[in-house]
Parts: C-alpha cells; sequence; structure tokens
C-alpha cells in the first residue's frame, strides 16, 4: 500500500509528496545509516551527475556544410555546456562518471540524477503522459547501474502551474512502473504548484535514484584492454535525448505526430514516446556470470561521446557498422533532417541504449542472450588509440 499525502503551495512555495512503502533489510540498513549521517552525500552525488548529464545532453557538432540539420542548429549549444562544466569541475573536482559513487563501509553508495528533456513538449502534443515517468527512472537507474550498482529507492519532483491530479496520476503511475522494472522503491518526491511559471497544461520532471555496489565488485574500466568486445543492447528507440532536434526536424518535415512512421504500423508520435529501456535487470543479470569490465549508457553524445567514457586513457573503439538492426524512426529522422552520420553518431542512441565491454571469453555466453531472455550484438571492440571509428 502506498499512502501520499499533497499539501498544494502558493506563488513560489513548495508542497510535499511522502510515500511510505514496504522496504526490505538491504534498504532498511542503508536508510538506517543515511539517517544517521544526516544525508550529506545525497546532493554531492546527484550534483555530480547532474553535471555530467549537461555535458552530454549539449551534444553538436556546428552547422553541416551540407545544410542538413545539427543539434546545434536546434538550439543546444555545447560550448556554453562545456564552459559551465569545466567552471563547476574548479569547485567539485573528480565528476565525469555516470553515477557519483560514496565510500559507506565496504561499499559505494551510487547516485544518478536527470530529467527527461524536451521529450516533455511531444508528451504534451500527444497527450501519452502514463509512460513519461518511466523516461524519468530510466534516465538514472540506467546510469547508476554502469557502475554494477544495484538500485536502491528513486525520489521525483514534478512541477506545474496549475495542478490537473489526473494528469499528475498518469505520469505518477509510470514513474512507479519505472521503479517496478529497476526493483527499486519509489521513496518520496516533491509536488510543486507554481502559478504562472509553466504555460497550462505543461509540467516539469526530474528525479534522482541510489543504489549500493560492493567496492570489490564495481566496474569501473581499469581493467579493459585492446581486443575486448563491446556488446550493445537494444533501444526501443530515441529514449529521452536529442528531442531538441527531433522536434526541429519534425516542424520542417511532411509529417505530424499523428501520421504513420513510413515503413512501420506505428504513428510517428508513439514511435517517438516509445518508453526508455530500464536495463537493471539485465545489465546484473549479465555482471553476476563475471566478464564485464566496463558499462556505458548511450545517451546524449551517442555512441562518439559515451563510450570513451569507461576506457583507460589511450584506448578507443571501432563499431562494426550494420552489426545490429537501425529502428525506422532514426532512419527517418536523418533523412527528414538531412543529417550527417557523425552528427546522428553523436547526437542519438541510433538502436543501442547500452555498451558493455567484455572479455571475449565472456561475449561467447552473452551474445547467446541468456538462453533467450534478451537481445544482444557484437558491435566492436577495443583497440590502441582515443576515440570512436567505424567500419
Amino acid at each position: 500500500m502506498v499512502a501520499m499525502r499533497i499539501s498544494i503551495a502558493t506563488n513560489t512555495e513548495l508542497s510535499s509528496r511522502f510515500f511510505a512503502s514496504k522496504l526490505n533489510p538491504t534498504n532498511n540498513v542503508l536508510l538506517n545509516c543515511a539517517y544517521e549521517c544526516k544525508l550529506p552525500f545525497l546532493s554531492m552525488a546527484s550534483r555530480r551527475v547532474s553535471v555530467n548529464r549537461c555535458v552530454l545532453s549539449m551534444s553538436g557538432s556546428g552547422s553541416s556544410t551540407s545544410g542538413g540539420l545539427t543539434y546545434k542548429d536546434s538550439g543546444v549549444d555545447i560550448d556554453a555546456g562545456s564552459e559551465l562544466v569545466r567552471r563547476i569541475a574548479k569547485m567539485a573536482p573528480g565528476i565525469g562518471g555516470f553515477g557519483g559513487l560514496f565510500p559507506l563501509g565496504d561499499s559505494y553508495l551510487v547516485a544518478g540524477t536527470d530529467g527527461v528533456g524536451t521529450k516533455l513538449k511531444l508528451a504534451f502534443e500527444t497527450g501519452i503522459h502514463d509512460t513519461i515517468g518511466i523516461d524519468l527512472v530510466a534516465m538514472s537507474v540506467n546510469d547508476i547501474v554502469t557502475s554494477g550498482a544495484k538500485p536502491l529507492f528513486f525520489l521525483d519532483y514534478f512541477a506545474t502551474s496549475h495542478l490537473e491530479v489526473d494528469l499528475a496520476e498518469k505520469v505518477i503511475k509510470g514513474i512507479v512502473d519505472g521503479c517496478q522494472q529497476s526493483d527499486c522503491v519509489l521513496l518520496g518526491g516533491e509536488t510543486a504548484e507554481m502559478p504562472d511559471f509553466y504555460a497550462a497544461g505543461e509540467y516539469d520532471l526530474s528525479g534522482f535514484a541510489v543504489g549500493i555496489v560492493k567496492k570489490d565488485s564495481v566496474i569501473d574500466g581499469k581493467n579493459i584492454v585492446p581486443g575486448d568486445v563491446l556488446i550493445g543492447l537494444p533501444s526501443s528507440g530515441v529514449h529521452s535525448n536529442g528531442f531538441s532536434l527531433v522536434r526541429r526536424v519534425l516542424a520542417q518535415s511532411d509529417l505530424s505526430l499523428k501520421d504513420q512512421l513510413p515503413s512501420e504500423n506505428t504513428t510517428l508520435g508513439e514511435a517517438l514516446m516509445a518508453p526508455t529501456v530500464i536495463y537493471v535487470k539485465q545489465v546484473l543479470d549479465i555482471i553476476s556470470e563475471g566478464g564485464v569490465k566496463g558499462i556505458a549508457h548511450i545517451t546524449g553524445g551517442g555512441f562518439t561521446d559515451n563510450i570513451p567514457r569507461v576506457f583507460p586513457k589511450g584506448l578507443g573503439a571501432v563499431i562494426y557498422e550494420d552489426s545490429w538492426k537501425v529502428p525506422a524512426v532514426f532512419k527517418w529522422i536523418q533523412q527528414a533532417g538531412r543529417i550527417e552520420d557523425s552528427e546522428m553518431r553523436r547526437t542519438f542512441n541510433m538502436g543501442i541504449g547500452m555498451v558493455l565491454v567484455v572479455s571475449k571469453e565472456t561475449s561467447h555466453t552473452i551474445l547467446e542472450g541468456g538462453c533467450g531472455t534478451y537481445e544482444a550484438y557484437h558491435i566492436g571492440e577495443v583497440v590502441n588509440g582515443e576515440g570512436v571509428s567505424y567500419s
């Protein structure tokens, strides 16, 4: 049974949402410690990952010489984002991982925070609100599982100018679904009603997750060597990154969100709103078999920026083109926006939402797909020399 209390605030005051949930013993141990420590680590870990996400969500390579659209053309400025991160790094050294690690006895607490970006604009236009909460949970739990951490709990922030209870319930239902998929507890959240701050019928979302991993089990990429194999886990589509560019493409295309996606039996709106895959259970199962050396969550920045983040200095990757099926929605985005291959690869996941770096010996077991329980592709290998190339 989940209990919720909402007190409506006025002006810029915030209201609180509290949940009472049945916690397992592992969660109780963590929460007791967190209370005694007065939670100084949560805000630090969340801030660290939030800053890191800022870098990735601002990927772009400037205007295309061919006249095609770029992420920068859609209003996302990589230079401003990089400069902000550079300044914050001076105040809080050590940022850069997918999740922030805080030592706790023989374990680390791993924290991540994120939102869903301008995908919210499509939620408003399509009226699809019951899955956007899954996206919210996915963006944080997928980040922290890259360290091998099991998510423990999630908290959300829902803000709007005027609280429409039925709409908010749909959104939070998606958050509950996301927590169930990642086997964590929705511990609480914040509901903020701020008159005149958002357009009528619109809202904003953010949240953070905290997980735990033993210190001797952390996945950190330090043991990656040339010849290791890159295993890709398929995405459901665009996930929750690059929607500023998607919306720009949509605005100049001949299709609306209600039109059928070319060659597919679904509308464009449905394809773009497909919820982000939550990889937690699948990745933790693979990790339990051993041999996983590094994991990259493919969000903003695509392969180009995300995969190298898990490599030791001096190593890079070769990606095998055509080694997986690129979803039709990406083909439409590229064609309609006349976007260059390099820009697509740096902005979108292109059909691969998570990349695992594993030994050759381990790769055979993973590629067999856990006896048919999941799909996995051999998409490349680790090589000497930094950066990502394609062959």
